[in-house]
């Protein structure tokens, strides 16, 4: 089995070498990470400037690591097009250090990356722990082997991938989730450089809209770890009320230019 790992916390990242490790037992690992932390960086894919990709030694666990300046999407079109040498069976993205829950998917570079395999067809699947006083990393690693194993030889339905959240101290079960709601309240700080130059530093509070039983956020709060199958289909099922009305009301009253 042909398992290509990546994260967006970087190649020095701890929960990498977790992850790494506990797949190692499963499969031949070839781990393809950012250079430095991409967290947040969505499904960039890099169009623009030359991919640089080192090997290197990770912690002699034996996998063949390469670090590259691109993103984490990158690491996974690179991985599966050129440096596995082979089929790719099984991607694994994480383990990251910190919770990806509700609406913070559409963000991660750590989940864009699961999905960016999905939309090759290989099963994939981004891991998270919940930051705290004891991140389950070992906990997450052994559960995330056992899973991926088992992806391998069930598979998932197509354009399908899982978002796993590990919950931080005792672990008390594991639940099949829905997305949550966790918007996030952005805040601007505008500041001045040295030059007298001014430059803007993004922060943000999370503020939880739906942490019921049955959403990721409520899972992890619970003590459970969360699997949340996601599908790259984002479109609705049923247009809004009244957007045909509204659509056919552009169309007919918009001014076309010759």
């Amino acid at each position: 089995m042909q398992i290509l790992i990546t994260n967006d916390d970087g190649i020095s990242a701890p929960g990498l070498r977790y992850l790494a490790r506990a797949l190692s037992e499963v499969g031949e690992v070839t781990v393809v990470a950012p250079d430095r932390e991409q967290s947040a960086v969505g499904h960039a894919i890099t169009l623009h400037k030359p991919l640089r990709v080192d090997r290197l030694e990770l912690d002699g666990l034996g996998p063949r690591a390469f670090a590259t300046n691109g993103t984490p999407a990158d690491c996974v079109v690179l991985g599966m097009v050129e440096l596995v040498g082979g089929k790719t069976d099984l991607v694994m993205a994480g383990i990251n250090r910190g919770a990806n829950l509700g609406e913070e998917v559409l963000y991660s570079g750590t989940v864009s990356a699961a999905m960016e395999a999905a939309m090759a067809g290989v099963p994939a699947c981004a891991v998270s722990v919940v930051p705290g006083r004891e991140p389950q990393y070992e906990a997450a690693a052994g559960f995330a082997a056992v899973l991926g194993e088992g992806l391998v030889e069930t598979g998932l339905p197509r354009d399908c991938f899982l978002n796993v959240n590990v919950p931080d101290g005792r672990i008390g079960g594991v639940e099949i989730t829905r997305l949550g709601r966790r918007r996030y309240e952005n805040r601007i700080y505008r500041r001045e450089d040295p030059r007298g130059r001014e430059y803007y530093w993004f922060t943000g509070d999370p503020i939880e809209e739906d942490s019921e039983p049955g959403t990721d956020i409520g899972a992890t709060r619970a003590g459970r770890i969360s699997v949340t199958p996601l599908f790259l289909n984002l479109s609705s099922p049923e247009a809004p009320a009244g957007l045909d009305g509204l659509i056919a009301s552009a169309f007919e009253n918009s001014r076309w230019s010759d």
